[in-house]
């Protein structure tokens, strides 16, 4: 049966009443309108009719029938459908009634003898809600779908110490504040928490809160009503609404600014918030993981961060340690993640060579676990290691070139006057641009030098002064 509502030739109404008038009224004025309009004198003919072809688009449900009534018929409905709008058809006098069936799921309802305007209107309010429905339920989805594969590797002693923790507390529905270096796995660790926790079953949804301004991410959190600003043409339901009954992740918490800061400490306290432009508070069960790279003890010294929201998040803290502090981990997760992505880029690449393996595992890793991720991704796309060494020589003397780094290593007998300490760094600096630059034209020198807006000649000697190679 026809489920859009663009046009109304595709909307389809069924009208469920015992009394054959009301029935043709309905059917006669609905057709006029542009509706396919089917029939049910019954409440039992009602379901047989959803039973054996499916769910209209609305459905108008009389309350008073003999039998089968329209309360126990809602129930039944809602029982097959919960997100089906049905819209009451009611007689004067049956307040309580229409309260009890709003309660069991009924989007509207209308007296028998309303006018034509008011069934235009009731049949626009169910559509709208029957679409916003239709799309949560589809973002649900799509979100649970995605927290399908989250493998948590622990060989280290360390990652071993947070996957017991991570386990402790899983299911415990606390709150937990998860810390670390960008790339270190934060994510991993919370999907992780969710996975094996009793909500596993219900969405897991990501915010990323440096992501986006401050004025987005309000709306982005907890949505807005209809008109609450220019461009609000319908309401829209935050991540809250969407994650409830499941697991929020905040993804670097720590660039939330203090007015949002406040209204999510509301959440965590009472579990409701209002919309923006709302009056009336949402009720929200939401289990919250929080992540940041920051040292949120030192943002609440410096008043960048609530003190309260701080204890509220930190009910359990978990540090992930950088790659660097797990070496064991770098050519098991260096295979993890050739396997799989091979696997879904459908190369046929040789496996990793001992030699690359060897220089993972002295490399520095300043990006962590995300940085050996892409460069086993650029391994198997482009089919050879010799880019991804060359990519690490570049970064290793990028690290090496460091002057600060250097002189905190200096005795007092190797300290330079600041004029050569200004000089080298500034060498260092051209070095580090050119050999850039050189790698991204694949060494035309040229173009090189008219991107960098120096002579060819000049390029020359630089490269030759600070000995680039093309590695």
């Amino acid at each position: 049966m026809a489920d859009k509502d663009n046009g109304n030739r595709e909307v389809a109404i069924l009208v469920v009443d015992d009394e054959e008038s009301i029935r043709t009224y309905l059917q006669r004025l609905l057709s006029l309108k542009g509706y396919i309009v089917h029939e049910a004198e019954s409440g039992a003919a009602a379901i047989d009719f959803l039973r054996n072809r499916g769910f209209p688009t609305v459905i108008f449900l009389d309350i008073m029938m003999p039998e089968m009534d329209g309360m126990e018929t809602l129930r039944e409905i809602k029982g097959m459908n919960e997100h089906v709008p049905v819209i009451m058809l009611t007689c004067l006098g049956q307040t309580s009634t229409i309260v009890e069936a709003m309660q069991l799921g009924a989007t509207d309802y209308l007296v028998k003898t309303c006018e034509p305007e008011e069934l235009d209107i009731s049949i626009t309010k169910a559509l709208e809600k029957g679409n916003l429905l239709k799309e949560v339920e589809d973002l649900k989805k799509r979100l649970t779908d995605g927290t399908k594969e989250a493998t948590f590797i622990s060989v280290s002693e360390k990652m071993e110490r947070v996957k017991e923790i991570s386990t402790q507390v899983a299911d415990t529905d606390v709150t937990v504040l998860v810390h670390g270096e960008s790339g270190v796995g934060k994510e991993v660790v919370a999907r992780f928490l969710h996975r094996k926790s009793k909500r596993s079953k219900k969405p897991f949804i990501k915010v990323n809160c440096a992501a986006l301004p401050t004025e987005l991410l309000e709306s982005e959190l907890f949505g807005y009503e209809k008109g609450a600003f220019t461009g609000a043409v319908k309401l829209k339901p935050g991540k809250f609404e969407f994650a409830n009954k499941g697991t929020i992740f905040l993804d670097e918490i720590g660039e939330m600014s203090l007015a949002i800061q406040a209204k999510l400490l509301q959440v965590l306290q009472d579990g409701e918030f209002s919309r923006l432009g709302g009056k009336d508070d949402v009720l929200v069960d939401v289990r919250v993981i929080a992540a940041t790279n920051k040292d949120l003890e030192q943002e609440v010294r410096e008043r960048r961060f609530r003190e309260d929201l701080f204890y509220r998040l930190n009910v359990v803290n978990i540090h992930i340690p950088p790659l660097r502090e797990r070496p064991d981990e770098i050519p098991v997760l260096a295979k993890f993640f050739f396997q799989k992505y091979r696997r879904k880029y459908n190369k046929k690449v040789g496996d990793l060579s001992e030699d690359l393996l060897r220089r993972f595992s002295a490399y520095k890793w300043q990006g962590n676990v995300r940085e050996l991720e892409n460069m086993i991704k650029r391994v198997i796309v482009l089919g050879e290691e010799s880019f991804v060494l060359r990519e690490m020589d570049e970064a290793a003397a990028d690290q090496d070139d460091d002057g600060v780094l250097d002189l905190e290593q200096m005795g007092n007998e190797e300290i330079l006057p600041l004029k050569q300490i200004s000089k080298r760094a500034s060498m260092n600096a051209e070095k580090k641009v050119i050999r850039k630059v050189l790698n991204q034209t694949n060494w035309n020198r040229k173009k090189t030098a008219k991107i960098l807006q120096i002579s060819y000649k000049a390029l020359l000697y630089k490269i030759k002064e600070g000995q680039i190679e093309n590695r």
